[in-house]
C-alpha cells in the first residue's frame, strides 16, 4: 500500500490558539479520506499546512513523498486544492476561467485547448462554455471549480467543503465525479460536516476541537462504536427525551424525526431494559430496541464521548 499523505504529530497554534493539536495519519493512494467535524476543528487548517500554504508549529506532515516544511513549493505542480468559497472569476465565462487556469498551472501551450475541450466534456460544461461564471447556478459552480483544479491532472486533491452550497441531485453527481477521477488513480482529502458524505469516504478522520478522536473506515467506527444504541419511539419523544439525557448512563440522545437514538454507557448489560424501566418509573410509555451504529452515532461519541471509560 503506497501512502500519499503521512503526518506525526502535526500542530498549528495561532497565538493562544491551538487549532490543531498534534495529528497523525496517514492516507493511502487511490482513495478518499474524509475529514468530519464542526465548523472551528481545524480541517482548513490542516489541509492549507499539507499544501505547504501554512506553516506548522511542530511535527511533521509528508506529501507526495515531499516534505512539506522542507520544500512547498515542490508540491504546487501535484495537487489541486479546491476551497470553500467560489474562487473562480465570476466576470469571466467558463472557458476564460479555464484558458487563466492552464496558465496558472503552465500547461504546455500545445496541451491548453484540448485539456479545456476535455474538461468541458468531462464535466458537463460544454452548454455553459460561454457563460459568465457569476450567473451560473451552485452546483455548475462546483463543477467548473473541479474542472479548474484537475487542469493540470493533479495526483493529489484536497476538497474544502465543495459541496456546502449545492443542492441534494447536484452533490451526489459531483460525488460521482470523484469516484471516476478516484477510479483513475487520483487520491483525495475531503473535508465535510454532512453524515452522507463522509459515508462515501473509503476512510474517515473525525476532527474535535484540533484533535484527531477517530479514524478509520465508515464500516469499522460505525461496528466499533464503545457505546449501546438504542432507538426509542413514543408518543412524548420531547419529554422522553429530557428524561433519558439526566440518567448518568446516557451519553446523548438524538432525536430523528418521531424517534429518538440514545447512545448508553458500555457498562450497562440490557441498555434496551434499562431504559424501559428507567421511563416506567415516570410513568413513560415507548417501544424501545438495540440497533447499529449509524455514522451520526459515531459522530457524537467521538465528539462528546472522549471521557467514557471504554
Amino acid at each position: 500500500m503506497t501512502i500519499v499523505i503521512e503526518t506525526r504529530d502535526l500542530t498549528r497554534h495561532f497565538g493562544d490558539l491551538v487549532a490543531v493539536d498534534h495529528v497523525s495519519m496517514q492516507v493511502p493512494k487511490g482513495s478518499i479520506y474524509g475529514f468530519l467535524g464542526p465548523n472551528g476543528c481545524g480541517k482548513s487548517t490542516t489541509i492549507r499546512m499539507l499544501c505547504g500554504l501554512l506553516i506548522p508549529t511542530e511535527g511533521s506532515a509528508n506529501v507526495l513523498g515531499i516534505d512539506v516544511l522542507e520544500d512547498p513549493e515542490a508540491l504546487k505542480s501535484k495537487i489541486g486544492y479546491m476551497t470553500q468559497r467560489f474562487s473562480l472569476y465570476e466576470d469571466l465565462t467558463v472557458v476564460e476561467n479555464l484558458q487563466f487556469m492552464t496558465e496558472i498551472y503552465s500547461v504546455p501551450r500545445s496541451e491548453r485547448a484540448p485539456r479545456i475541450k476535455a474538461q468541458l466534456e468531462r464535466f458537463s460544461l460544454v452548454d455553459r462554455a460561454k457563460q459568465l461564471a457569476g450567473t451560473m447556478s451552485g452546483g455548475q459552480r462546483q463543477r467548473l471549480a473541479l474542472a479548474a483544479v484537475t487542469l493540470h491532472r493533479p495526483e493529489l486533491l484536497f476538497l474544502d467543503e465543495p459541496t456546502s452550497a449545492v443542492d441534494p441531485e447536484s452533490r451526489r453527481e459531483f460525488w460521482e465525479f470523484l469516484f471516476d477521477m478516484v477510479d483513475q488513480g487520483t487520491t483525495m482529502l475531503v473535508t465535510t460536516h454532512f453524515m452522507d458524505e463522509a459515508e462515501r469516504c473509503h476512510a474517515l478522520a473525525i476532527l474535535d476541537q484540533g484533535v484527531l478522536v477517530a479514524d478509520g473506515s465508515p464500516k469499522r467506527l460505525m461496528a466499533d462504536l464503545p457505546a449501546s444504541v438504542v432507538e426509542i419511539e413514543s408518543d412524548t419523544v420531547r419529554v422522553v427525551r429530557e428524561t433519558l439525557l439526566d440518567l448518568a448512563e446516557v451519553i446523548d440522545v438524538a432525536q430523528l424525526g418521531s424517534r429518538l437514538h440514545a447512545l448508553v454507557r458500555p457498562n450497562v448489560q440490557d441498555p434496551s431494559a434499562f431504559l424501559d424501566a428507567s421511563l416506567r418509573q415516570r410513568s413513560l410509555q415507548a417501544s424501545l430496541k438495540l440497533v447499529p451504529a449509524n455514522l451520526e452515532d459515531v459522530f457524537v461519541m467521538a465528539t462528546l464521548g472522549r471521557e467514557v471509560d471504554r
